[in-house]
């Protein structure tokens, strides 16, 4: 039986990951393989045209074997979690705690394929998640990762996207640090704070603000004397929200 995990930050605000379903897992797999051989194929005619017989098959030989294991990992680890398959189907790859996953853990993860397509045709790992109350396979027990789905974003949650729709902290650099940087709790938790912010009193709205966004200021690396840490947290969560 499948059963969310509940997870209660610091910050008393609780998260709940919904485990993504086998159906989804798969087709979003069935994606990702077609993309791969399409991947595989374009490498093979290159080398078959542009190289001789034996570094050609050699290029391919290692072409594959890249692809095979690097894709996974290069898309669950530079894109959030999300894979084209994945983000078709409105699924991604979290840390078990809800944080985005390590290199470490993805590559874990994608290693331990091997496992689970075992016999043919993922029969094992479809198998070991059956059994498994958060539908992991071997390789997501393995790693600490859940597969998970992306629910709609509540209305609150867009209301706080478009309040800083625009805003000086959407540099390549600022959003590479922002996905890398910033997990889920942590977007949580300054969801609620902007949404609780209004209701407090001016002198203690500055001071928590201030207090939250010199610590972004700091993990983020933002040098813009300009934005004030209302707008550097407001801008933050908006580029957050509005990138789901």
């Amino acid at each position: 039986m499948t059963r969310p995990r509940l997870i209660v930050t610091p910050e008393h605000v609780e998260i709940r990951l919904e485990p993504a379903g086998l159906g989804s897992r798969f087709i979003a797999l069935m994606v990702d393989l077609v993309l791969v051989a399409a991947l595989s194929t374009t490498v093979a005619q290159l080398t078959l045209s542009l190289l001789p017989a034996a570094p050609g098959a050699l290029v391919r030989a290692l072409a594959l074997l890249v692809l095979t294991w690097g894709y996974h990992v290069y898309f669950e680890v530079r894109h959030a979690g999300q894979s084209p398959g994945k983000r078709i189907m409105g699924i991604r790859v979290v840390d078990g705690r809800g944080l985005p996953l390590s290199a470490q853990q993805s590559f874990v993860r994608n290693v331990l394929r091997v496992l689970d397509a075992l016999p043919i045709g993922y029969a094992l790992g479809a198998g070991v998640s059956q059994l498994d109350g958060l539908r992991r396979r071997l390789g997501d027990i393995a790693a600490d990762t859940l597969v998970v789905r992306e629910g709609r974003v509540p209305e609150h949650e867009r209301r706080v996207a478009r309040a800083r729709a625009f805003n000086s902290l959407r540099t390549p650099r600022v959003l590479r640090l922002i996905r890398h940087r910033v997990g889920l709790e942590e977007r949580e938790f300054l969801s609620s704070l902007c949404l609780r912010a209004e209701g407090l009193e001016d002198r203690a709205r500055f001071d928590l603000m201030d207090e939250v966004g010199r610590h972004y200021r700091a993990k983020l690396e933002i040098d813009d004397p300009h934005l004030s840490s209302e707008n550097l947290v407001r801008g933050l969560t908006g580029i957050l929200f509005s990138a789901r």
